[in-house]
């Protein structure tokens, strides 16, 4: 079963952030770490249950680790339903509130 993807508002605030701050110092590294979101969240379209469970008790609500360079990012998503997903926030992993 293929899931669709979709972002809310906020999620794609925070990509807007993220390449943001990482273009000003390198726009190659800039690129890639897109990449490296982008196709962590097409593994989603497939995979979306491979991922950590944020709480017991909301089994749809998951986070997704994505390694990049010495860090990496953590996606916040939601299985809306047996057709849907939804990125809720994109987050650097050394960011204060990663989690």
């Amino acid at each position: 079963m293929s899931y669709r993807v979709r972002y809310t508002k906020a999620a794609k605030e925070d990509l807007l952030r993220l390449y943001g701050f990482l273009v000003i110092k390198d726009q190659e590294a800039a690129r890639r770490a897109l990449a490296t979101i982008k196709k962590g969240m097409d593994l989603l379209q497939d995979f979306p249950f491979t991922c950590r469970k944020v709480s017991p008790e909301n089994p749809f609500l998951r986070v997704m680790v994505l390694s990049f360079g010495a860090g990496g990012y953590v996606a916040l998503f939601e299985i809306e339903d047996e057709r849907t997903v939804t990125i809720l926030a994109v987050r650097h992993q050394r960011e204060e509130d990663y989690e």
